[in-house]
């Protein structure tokens, strides 16, 4: 029996990344929501999401003693980070006047607000949060994009982007005012801006791709 830990920090409803996990998942395959270590550990592949601030979602890890384990099982096994689970992976966030993230990559975490004008190309007005559906462009030929085509479309929430040091981690971009980091991806791990589990058909298969992964890009 294969594990998948869907980490549970209290950050965040984990019911709908669980139900599409469950809807793609190989034969003899169990998705499993916890908060324990010894879960997380043990576990053949790892789901990191989250919703809400940098600053809670630090906290909430440090509380249920989950910050180290995370970050082991992102150095040891297949790991996929979501949305908030993506941008705590960097050293520093500008949420809430700066906050010390997991620090597993260089580079921070910034608002649109500071580096977008207020309207796009076309003279619409941008909105923050960026919310609804957008395109990914690949940039990286990694497993997770076998079978979703550059350019496909995904669910979008949230008023923070990614900024790596190292251009070479960038596995996807997406342009709202300005192209940003929408998917990161270094060896065993993944990591993507956009909600899969909200994503229709491309979502979907990139989950399975997900759960048939070895880790190796």
């Amino acid at each position: 029996m294969s594990i998948i830990a869907v980490v549970d920090y209290n950050m965040g409803n984990l019911r709908s990344v669980t139900q599409a996990l469950q809807h793609v998942v190989p034969a003899n395959t169990e998705v499993k929501i916890t908060a324990n270590a010894d879960d997380v550990l043990k576990a053949d592949r790892v789901v990191f999401p989250g919703q809400g601030a940098a600053r809670d979602c630090m906290s909430e890890l440090q509380k249920c003693g989950l910050t180290d384990v995370v970050l082991e099982a992102a150095k040891t096994k297949p790991f996929l980070g979501i949305c908030m689970g993506m941008q705590v992976l960097m050293r520093h966030s500008e949420e809430n006047g700066g906050v010390d993230c997991m620090g597993l990559y260089q580079g921070q975490v910034r608002h649109f607000a500071g580096v977008i004008g207020r309207t796009d190309a076309s003279g619409e007005r941008l909105k923050i949060p960026h919310m609804g559906w957008n395109n990914i462009q690949h940039t990286q030929d990694h497993p997770l994009w076998k079978g979703i085509d550059s350019g496909s479309r995904f669910y979008f929430v949230h008023s923070y982007f990614v900024e790596p040091d190292d251009p070479s981690l960038v596995a996807g971009t997406t342009e709202y005012g300005i192209r940003y980091a929408s998917a990161i991806a270094k060896d065993n791990v993944f990591a993507i801006q956009s909600h899969p589990e909200k994503s229709a058909d491309g979502g979907l298969q990139l989950l399975r791709n997900f759960t048939q992964w070895d880790g190796q890009s």
